[in-house]
């Protein structure tokens, strides 16, 4: 996933350094020299991450991430910290600044690119979220009161753990702190106290007794009850590539051994404040979305919410300059399975079409019923190789596995005709982008069904005769 990274550091070496090495790996860079260029650039600019130098003249790193996070437009960048500083409590006072992580000097790359991605990924996520709100039409969420909500409240901790003495360090230090915590010495035992729990974050040693402690967390992000709790993970200083790895996992933060009693409080608030404003956004969501927003029959998007949303990403292009591509696709020849099998064997052969959809796209993309048979699938920062790629996804997703009619038992064969646009034009219409991705799908439905067809360049479409298809 490509991600737009502001490098700030005042001396030119650094920057430069950075900057090589980030573009290498296909990220987009962009520089400033000082606190007050650094706040112009993060509002400007809009990047998905900040690696702010500490030790500058005039304002310093500290005062940068504070301002980052009182204004509403940048609050939302992870800010990463690079410094020289080794002590504990130089972390401290950049983590209640506001910091996501630090990363000393010189810059380890294997932590530097797994970091990047991992707090990247998170800010997509986050931020699909906060528009997907917006596009519902409510208000925008208080940060403030989430994140003042999250400091009142104690936490709920759910401690993996096999080594009694750091259990028992640890424990003090979070139940001191007015946490309350709950300890596991086994990946089973834990994962049979999740649902007890509730945890608004898990902790887990990288060096569990006897069991991977990587494995251990690559399963919590595959479970629907913990996928989205933050994960924090105690590691030694020799376990770099294994902290790469956990980060790509979906690992949200570490603590290096030995650590610190304030870092782990300060680490431990930051992660639960996210969980909690994610969890507000989340009910916010689900509140707003009422039924004028969702499909009765498949409990998807309905068009009206789409054609919303999608107008929504098409306008932020304007400060990502990243594209939005669509997969506008129908089933093939559908009314032959209603007439030959009855209205409830099309309505179940719709509602295994739309699980087989969202199984198969993004956490943040977005699948909507476009009416009747037709759907559409919004995917923001998706070029048009990758949606075309996924389009052939879904539609052998339909194709290999036979549809099973629940009252007679009978096993339909579904196949579907695809269409995929693309537009990086925060001029386009969300009618201009459907209306070509709908000339692709007819496109598809022209060369024999069953396949995908890209959409020409905007202007560049043919005509379509509907009538003559037979969709």
């Amino acid at each position: 996933m490509s991600a737009r990274i502001l490098v700030v550091d005042d001396i030119p070496a650094n920057v430069r350094l950075l900057e090589a090495k980030l573009s290498a790996e296909y990220f987009e860079v962009v520089t400033a020299t000082d606190g007050p260029g650094a706040l112009e650039a993060a509002a400007a600019k809009a990047p998905d991450l900040i690696l702010l130098d500490v030790m500058m003249p005039g304002m310093d790193g500290f005062e940068v991430a504070r301002r980052l996070k009182a204004n509403p437009k940048t609050r939302h960048i992870p800010v990463v910290m690079v410094t020289a500083l080794s002590d504990t409590s130089d972390r401290v006072r950049g983590l209640d600044a506001g910091a996501d992580d630090f990363l000393s000097k010189p810059v380890n790359d294997v932590a530097l690119f797994a970091r990047v991605r991992s707090l990247t990924r998170l800010k997509v996520m986050m931020d699909e979220l906060r528009l997907r709100h917006a596009a519902a039409g409510r208000i925008e969420v208080s940060d403030d009161a989430i994140a003042s909500d999250a400091d009142a409240k104690a936490g709920r901790i759910l401690l993996l753990e096999s080594h009694d003495i750091l259990a028992a360090t640890i424990t003090d230090y979070l139940s001191d702190a007015g946490h309350v915590v709950e300890r596991a010495s086994t990946g089973d035992e834990a994962c049979s106290l999740v649902n007890a729990v509730a945890p608004d974050l898990i902790i887990v040693n990288l060096r569990l007794a006897g069991e991977d402690g990587l494995r251990l967390c690559s399963q919590f992000r595959t479970k629907e009850a913990t996928r989205h709790i933050p994960i924090l993970l105690i590691i030694s200083a020799d376990d770099l590539e294994e902290l790469a790895k956990g980060l790509d996992l979906g690992v949200t933060d570490y603590l290096i051994r030995p650590f610190d009693r304030n870092e782990l409080l300060a680490r431990t608030r930051t992660q639960i404040r996210r969980r909690r404003y994610h969890d507000q956004l989340r009910s916010m969501l689900d509140n707003s979305v009422s039924m004028a927003y969702t499909d009765a029959l498949t409990g998807v998007y309905n068009r009206r919410y789409m054609n919303a949303h999608l107008d929504r990403q098409v306008m932020e292009i304007g400060d990502t300059q990243k594209p939005v591509s669509i997969i506008m696709f129908d089933l093939d020849l559908f009314k032959s399975v209603n007439d030959n099998h009855g209205h409830a064997a099309g309505d179940d052969v719709l509602k295994e079409v739309t699980r087989r959809i969202s199984s198969n796209i993004r956490d943040f993309d977005m699948v909507a019923r476009y009416g009747g048979e037709e759907f559409v699938v919004v995917m923001p920062n998706t070029a048009l190789d990758v949606a075309t790629t996924v389009a052939e996804r879904l539609r052998k997703s339909l194709e290999d596995e036979a549809f099973a009619v629940a009252e007679s038992g009978a096993l339909l064969t579904v196949t579907a005709s695809l269409g995929v646009a693309t537009t990086c034009d925060p001029m386009e219409t969300a009618e201009s982008l459907l209306k070509r991705a709908d000339d692709a799908l007819f496109g598809a439905k022209r060369a024999g069904r069953n396949k995908v067809c890209a959409a020409e360049p905007e202007g560049d479409s043919p005509s379509s005769d509907t009538a003559a298809l037979g969709r």
